[in-house]
């Protein structure tokens, strides 16, 4: 532990030693199993394997993407699935006075 003279701070390094001591409380369990997790996997692949093979735990999956909904009225190669940000294609027909079901695909 650090010896220091808390008296001696002033207000500015106190509120600042209140932030730090706030994040470091915040983030102890992370940092813990984060620490857990390189020693784990060291000895896992002292072993020949990985971690994830020991655990059973699959890697990220990835979603299929997604079939398109709509189609640029005049250029038929812009789609847009509906998901996410619409496209600015997508807007600007709208405040043209389409609906999105005059673009809709099928």
């Amino acid at each position: 532990m650090a010896d220091f003279n808390i008296e001696a701070l002033s207000l500015k390094e106190l509120k600042q030693l209140q932030k730090d001591l706030a994040k470091a409380i915040s983030t102890y369990e992370d940092r813990q199993k984060a620490e857990a997790r390189v020693k784990l996997e060291a000895i896992a692949k002292d072993l020949g394997y990985a971690l994830a093979d020991l655990v059973g735990i699959e890697g990220k999956t990835s979603r299929a993407p997604a079939e398109p909904k709509y189609r640029h009225p005049e250029n038929p190669s812009l789609t847009w699935s509906g998901r996410g940000r619409k496209p600015l294609w997508f807007v600007a027909a709208l405040n043209a006075g389409k609906t999105p079901d005059n673009m809709a695909i099928g």
